[in-house]
């Protein structure tokens, strides 16, 4: 029986353009040991979508291009699999799977594929992010996390993971002087890999939910900013910038994000 080898598997599940050496070797520092477990290489991989489409960026972070956050040549940083710690040593911290950095905003993106449309999301919260160690300026972001606590339910979207990565990158933003934004990147796939159809009524599901969490967190003097992103709004912008394009293309065809 030949051995696993999740190196060698990861690999095969990035598009060959890229600089794979590069985005393995952060994948293999990162805290959600995608590689080793073998879930970087797993056809419904959000970790492979984010890692293809980012990691163009990862040795030329000045091409990158955000739609009204990003214009080309700001990005200083683009990392991916980051930790955005909170305010205490010990316990858990977030990672979100993109962490772009510019002269003036800390940008964290938390990736999505199909994982909307799997389990019924669970809200859970530890006594610590009840501490008052966030500002005056996160209230709507601490009003979600007491409606989760209350028995607030979402289906489609993970709010409690949302809420938590806002404190997580509010603490780094503060750190560095940077203006911190939280951004909600998801694709909407018509299928699974084995054939089955996504619902239809789950992808309206998912986008009514994550208009609602919007609205719920929109404060002009939040210190997190949050906005969100389909897949194939960002591919169909990548593909108005001629030096991103053909990178634009092979996403695409690869990888299954929904039409625009």
């Amino acid at each position: 029986m030949t051995k696993f080898d999740p190196i060698a598997s990861a690999k095969t599940a990035l598009l060959d353009h890229l600089p794979k050496a590069a985005i393995l070797a952060r994948y293999q520092v990162a805290g959600g040991q995608e590689l080793v477990s073998g879930k970087f290489a797993n056809p419904e991989s959000s970790a492979a979508l984010a890692a293809n489409a980012f990691g163009f960026f990862a040795e030329q972070p000045q091409a990158l291009s955000l739609p009204g956050l990003v214009a080309a040549g700001d990005a200083q940083r683009v990392d991916l699999e980051v930790e955005m710690r909170f305010p205490w040593s010990g316990g858990h911290h977030p990672w979100l799977d993109v962490g772009v950095v510019t002269k003036e905003q800390l940008i964290g993106i938390e990736s999505k594929r199909y994982e909307p449309f799997r389990d019924r999301k669970a809200a859970s919260f530890s006594a610590a992010y009840s501490r008052p160690v966030w500002g005056e300026a996160m209230g709507a972001y601490e009003a979600m996390r007491d409606s989760l606590t209350g028995g607030r339910t979402f289906v489609f979207l993970d709010a409690a993971q949302l809420v938590k990565h806002a404190f997580g990158l509010r603490t780094q933003a503060l750190a560095t002087g940077r203006r911190a934004v939280l951004l909600y990147l998801y694709a909407e796939p018509p299928t699974y890999p084995d054939g089955r159809s996504v619902p239809q009524s789950a992808v309206d599901g998912h986008r009514t939910e994550l208009a609602a969490f919007t609205a719920a967190v929109d404060d002009a003097l939040a210190d997190v900013a949050f906005c969100s992103l389909s897949y194939a709004d960002l591919l169909g912008h990548w593909s108005g910038v001629p030096a991103l394009a053909d990178h634009a293309a092979a996403i695409a065809t690869h990888f299954k994000v929904g039409s625009q």
